[in-house]
């Protein structure tokens, strides 16, 4: 079985996003921060939490995968296992009804 590592997952880190922030504003800078920084900084978040999605997206598809593969198997497995059961119970009932012909015929 595939083990989901949710650690990979993690949400996108803003801390950095915001300390450039404080540090523009206590610069100075306040609200007139270059757009062009703002934007790079975003577009590089909007990255990475991009990446992470579609890197999850992609593992729960395998998982879905394989969790198809093996419910096909198992359900194989179940057919026969049932097969087998069944053929069990009618060489027991041949066999009980066999030795109840030798008893009645030894008495």
């Amino acid at each position: 079985m595939v083990a989901f590592e949710s650690a990979k997952y993690r949400r996108p880190q803003f801390e950095g996003l915001i300390h450039k922030l404080s540090s523009a504003r206590a610069a100075g800078y306040d609200d007139q921060m270059p757009s062009e920084n703002l934007s790079d900084m975003l577009g590089r978040v909007s990255e990475n939490s991009t990446g992470g999605i579609d890197s999850l997206i992609g593992e729960l598809e395998r998982l879905r995968e394989k969790l198809q593969i093996d419910g096909k198997r198992l359900q194989r497995e179940i057919d026969e296992y049932k097969a087998l059961s069944e053929q069990v119970m009618q060489f027991t009932k041949v066999i009980s009804e066999s030795m109840e012909k030798v008893r009645a015929a030894a008495r």
